[in-house]
């Protein structure tokens, strides 16, 4: 209930800031740029800090701090928005504090799921929440552009604020027994170390982390930058990227609802191939009609929520319960290293070179980074157990 709650608000929160910054007196695509891209730098310089908390302390708590830090990050957003007055410096600093709740709940959010439920229920487990979420994300998202459209943008931010509040509220009344993993550890550092030897030592997963990394910089700068400048030019504005972002949000729906039904026999190679329906929308949202870039915008939530659930569920039952938050920070870490600097340089790249262009070459990173990570040959081999729970589905196929 609580990561439906903030996932609803952040349907609004997605289409909200970019309309919101660009709509601000004096602003560019390159202002938007630098505020993307200060919401995701915590994630790059602490995440790993919180994969450490999130192993020392309990995790619920770890929540519900990530929880109240946001909702004041988008709270104060909201309130430079209905001011129409954005110092560059003051959106900067709220959206890296976001950013940092951001960072401080991811971890954790991956770690704690397998103290609620046991081993063989984790994909069930994984692709029931993501229902709950993307069908939040859904709702917010397909009305996030109306209401930049009727109310104004500061309002679409304010209702990512309050979600927030309430996800932290729910989020406060979980009770688990809590030991601390990490009791004999004498430092973080030498915690960080443990973490990365459980990192380095599966070349499944460092490998996709490093593939992951390229696909979520092109990902970023054509979501939170590139995305919004091309239906602005080509398909009427707000309305039409929050129809687009609807679109994907459906798709994930679908996907998580899929990923219920199938067992694949090979996982990470399921999830690997999935990733190369992410660039269709890419390629597509700068010539093609709205109706077609929806239809692979929904192809793209579809691949993603597979990937998604395929991805977590593996990693929580590969890798022990003290280490998950400790390696689940290097995943994040990895994974959206690049994000910073794909969003960063997507403005720029938009002026120089045209906002075509700049989607062309998204497109192919997102393929080239898929192709070299079928040569690894864990992501290739490595198999899931073929044990289901008492009541869950039959296996769908092996790849």
């Amino acid at each position: 209930m609580a990561r439906t709650a903030s996932l609803l608000g952040s349907g609004f929160g997605r289409v909200a800031i970019a309309f919101a910054v660009l709509g601000l007196p004096g602003s560019t695509p390159v202002h938007l740029s630098v505020v993307i891209a200060c919401q995701t730098l915590p994630t790059v310089l602490l995440v790993l800090f919180s994969g450490v908390v999130a192993d020392r302390y309990p995790r619920q708590r770890v929540l519900v701090v990530a929880d109240l830090i946001s909702a004041l990050a988008w709270a104060g957003l909201a309130a430079l928005t209905f001011a129409n007055h954005g110092p560059l410096v003051a959106l900067m600093a709220l959206a890296f504090l976001s950013g940092v709740g951001t960072a401080l709940f991811g971890p954790a959010s991956t770690a704690i799921l397998p103290e609620l439920v046991p081993n063989e229920r984790l994909q069930t487990a994984n692709g029931l929440l993501r229902i709950g979420q993307n069908t939040a994300l859904v709702l917010g998202l397909a009305l996030g552009g109306v209401a930049v459209a009727l109310i104004g943008a500061g309002s679409a931010l304010a209702v990512d604020a309050v979600s927030f509040f309430v996800s932290a509220l729910l989020l406060a009344g979980l009770r688990l027994s809590w030991r601390t993993q990490t009791a004999d550890s004498p430092s973080m550092l030498q915690d960080l170390r443990l973490g990365w030897h459980e990192f380095i030592s599966r070349q499944w997963l460092w490998v996709v982390v490093v593939q992951f990394s390229l696909v979520a910089a092109a990902l970023s700068a054509y979501i939170g930058v590139l995305g919004p400048l091309a239906a602005l030019q080509h398909l009427g504005g707000a309305k039409a990227w929050g129809l687009l972002a609807g679109a994907d949000a459906l798709g994930t729906v679908a996907g998580a609802t899929l990923s219920l039904r199938i067992r694949p026999h090979r996982p990470i190679l399921v999830a690997v191939l999935a990733t190369f329906v992410l660039g269709l929308p890419v390629l597509l949202i700068a010539w093609a009609p709205l109706w077609t870039t929806m239809i692979a915008m929904f192809a793209s939530g579809v691949a993603t929520d597979v990937f998604s659930v395929l991805w977590s569920t593996t990693m929580q039952r590969e890798v022990p319960g003290p280490m998950l938050a400790r390696v689940s920070a290097y995943d994040y870490l990895g994974s959206f290293a690049l994000a910073p600097i794909g969003i960063a340089l997507a403005g720029p790249a938009a002026l120089a070179f045209g906002t075509s262009t700049a989607l062309t070459a998204c497109g192919a990173f997102v393929v080239i980074a898929t192709l070299g990570a079928l040569l690894a040959p864990q992501v290739r081999q490595l198999t899931a157990p073929n044990t289901l729970a008492p009541g869950e589905g039959t296996t769908a196929g092996s790849a």
